[in-house]
C-alpha cells in the first residue's frame, strides 16, 4: 500500500490550541497497512511524530519530520460471558466511542464522556474522569513497531498503567504507534457516580436510579460548563497532572491551608487538585499577553487567538513557578511539548 506524503502542511487545523505551524512531511494513516509500508520506506528511522486529535499537543515551534496523522475508523463487539469486547481503531473520536458504547447500553466508560482525542491516544495517556480510568476497563491494544516493522498486542498487565501514564509514555514512547484497541465492558454494570458534581447534576435533574445514558449526559454537562470548546477558544483541557504527594507532606499543607482539595490514592499517597492550587495563585481567570487561564477552571490554558506555543509555554512556566513558590509542589505538564 502506497502512502502520499505531503509537503509543508499547515497543523493549524490539527491542534486544538489553534496554532499556526508547519510541518515538512505530513501523512494520514487510513489504513494500518500503510504503516508497513512507511517502515519498509525507511520512514521511521527519521524523526516522526503520531497525532491523533491533536488534543494533548502544544507545537512551540514548526516541525521539522514527519507527522503521522491517524485517520483509521471502526467499531466492532463480541459478547462473551458476562462481559462485552468492544474494538475500536484508533482514529475513532474517543467521545463518539462513548455514545457508540452507551447506545448500545454497554456501561463501563461513560463518566469518560467529552474527554477529547482519540481511541489510539487513550492508552497512552491512561485518561480518566469522574472516578473511572481507562485502566479499569482496557483490555488489549495493537500497535505497530517501528524498530522491529511488526504489529505486537499489549494486554493490560504489559501496559504498566499509573495515573495519566503508561509504558509508551516511558520505555516504549515514541516506539509504538496503537491501530485499534478493545474495551472488556461488562454486561451488568455498576453506576459510578461517587463524584459530587455528578449527583448535585442528577439531583437537579430528579434523577435517583440513573442510567449509563443519564451519567453520560450529566458528565457531559459538567464538562461544557467548565471547559472551552475548542472549536471556539482553543486549548488542549487540562494543561497540567494533578499531583501525588507523600501523606505527610499533605498534612502539612493540610494545617496551613484546611480547605485544600484532596482526593486518597492510597495508604501513604494523596492526589491534590492541581486546578485549586493554581486558582490559590491568582491565575484562575488572568490574562497573560495572547494567552488566558480559563475563567471556569484554572487547570486549562487558553489561546485568545494569536498566541504562539512559546507564548502557551512560558505562561504555564510562570503558572508553575508561582505553585512552586507558594505550596512547594512542581506541577508537571500533561499536554505534549514539541
Amino acid at each position: 500500500m502506497t502512502n502520499t506524503i505531503q509537503r509543508d502542511i499547515s497543523l493549524k487545523t490539527y491542534n486544538t490550541f489553534g496554532i499556526e505551524v508547519f510541518c515538512k512531511n505530513f501523512v494520514q494513516i487510513t489504513d494500518e497497512n500503510q504503516l508497513s509500508s512507511l517502515f519498509l520506506d525507511g520512514k521511521f528511522s527519521e524523526k516522526f511524530f503520531v497525532l491523533g486529535a491533536g488534543s494533548n499537543v502544544l507545537f512551540t515551534r514548526d516541525y521539522d519530520g514527519l507527522i503521522i496523522q491517524m485517520g483509521n475508523k471502526g467499531i466492532s463487539h463480541f459478547i462473551e460471558g458476562n462481559f462485552i469486547y468492544v474494538t475500536a481503531k484508533a482514529g475513532e473520536v474517543w467521545n463518539d466511542f462513548v455514545w457508540y458504547c452507551v447506545k448500545h447500553n454497554f456501561g463501563g466508560i461513560e463518566n469518560m464522556a467529552l474527554i477529547p482525542g482519540t481511541v489510539g491516544a487513550s492508552p497512552i495517556q491512561n485518561i480518566g474522569a469522574y472516578g473511572t480510568e481507562l485502566m479499569d476497563v482496557f483490555y488489549s491494544c495493537q500497535a505497530f513497531d517501528t524498530t522491529l516493522g511488526k504489529f505486537t498486542t499489549f494486554h493490560n498487565e504489559d501496559c504498566k498503567f499509573t495515573y495519566r501514564d503508561s509504558i509508551f509514555k516511558s520505555t516504549y514512547k515514541g516506539r509504538f504507534i496503537i491501530t485499534s484497541v478493545t474495551y472488556k465492558l461488562r454486561l451488568h454494570h455498576t453506576i459510578n457516580s461517587a463524584y459530587g458534581a455528578i449527583n448535585m447534576e442528577l439531583q437537579k435533574r430528579g434523577i435517583s436510579s440513573p442510567t449509563i445514558q443519564d451519567i453520560a449526559e450529566v458528565v457531559s454537562h459538567i464538562r461544557v460548563e467548565k471547559l472551552p470548546d475548542p472549536s471556539t477558544i482553543g486549548n488542549a483541557g487540562s494543561f497540567f497532572k494533578n499531583p501525588i504527594i507523600p501523606i505527610h507532606i499533605f498534612k502539612e499543607l493540610q494545617q496551613a491551608y484546611p480547605n485544600i482539595i484532596f482526593y486518597a490514592v492510597d495508604d501513604s499517597h494523596i492526589k491534590l487538585a492541581a486546578g485549586w492550587l493554581i486558582e490559590k495563585c491568582g491565575w484562575k481567570g488572568k490574562v497573560d499577553g495572547n494567552v488566558a487561564i480559563w475563567k471556569n477552571q484554572a487547570l486549562v490554558i487558553t489561546n485568545l487567538g494569536h498566541a504562539s506555543g512559546s507564548e502557551i509555554y512560558a505562561t504555564s512556566s510562570k503558572i508553575m513557578n508561582d505553585v512552586y513558590k507558594k505550596f512547594g509542589i512542581m506541577l508537571e505538564r500533561e499536554v505534549n511539548i514539541l
